[in-house]
């Protein structure tokens, strides 16, 4: 995601040497103080890269503070503003918007959200297109995969043993991709469920 943003920010040396000092637009469905450690985490990485707010960075945050309705009207808002990318965070909403903003100025995801393929705001993994790019969290998405990287390195693998939390959302769809792949691979799936520091030990004696 860094990387991503650190590209959209990239302009000729001439405009660096005439001290032009770049806008990040920034846009949560959220308050400030939830979005606070992701916005700090960012700015942070900017600062240890060389660029600080106030002297070749400026951030304009947009919060709609849980007011989903307003995220059209504050991405607009940084549109107009003319910021040279806009960073969004928590969600498929709030990517739409800024989507629906602007078809010129990057755009780069950083937080959840669901598959950007499937949700039609990017044309592939692989190959974004368009405005579009970033990180997302594909954890449910990406479970087979995990597996085929793990057989691919152990071939000789036979047995997995899968550990997880009921009561995380995307636990659900993460064991369907996990026991899909499983099958496809000939590989014996056994999951244990874990919500104590106590069932990690039961599950390793069970292997």
């Amino acid at each position: 995601m860094l990387g991503a943003m650190l590209f959209a920010l990239s302009f000729p040396a001439e405009a660096q040497q005439a001290g032009k000092v770049a806008r990040i637009g920034y846009l949560s469905n959220v308050d400030p103080a939830l979005e606070s450690p992701r916005s700090e985490g960012i700015r942070l990485a900017l600062r240890e890269r060389g660029y600080i707010e106030g002297q070749t960075i400026a951030t304009e945050y947009r919060y709609a503070e849980g007011k989903l309705d307003r995220l059209a009207e504050l991405a607009a808002e940084l549109v107009r503003l003319k910021v040279d990318v806009i960073v969004v965070a928590r969600g498929d909403l709030v990517i739409q918007a800024a989507k629906n903003a602007t078809k010129t100025i990057p755009i780069v995801m950083a937080g959840a959200g669901s598959d950007p393929v499937q949700a039609g705001v990017i044309e592939s993994l692989a190959r974004p297109g368009g405005n579009v790019t970033g990180l997302i969290g594909l954890g449910p998405e990406l479970g087979g995969k995990r597996l085929e990287l793990l057989k691919e390195a152990v071939p000789k693998t036979t047995r997995v043993a899968v550990l997880y939390d009921p009561g995380m959302p995307s636990t659900g769809p993460e064991l369907k991709e996990v026991q899909n792949a499983a099958r496809a691979l000939k590989l014996t799936v056994r999951s244990w469920e874990i919500q104590a520091t106590d069932d990690f030990e039961r599950g390793y004696s069970q292997r």
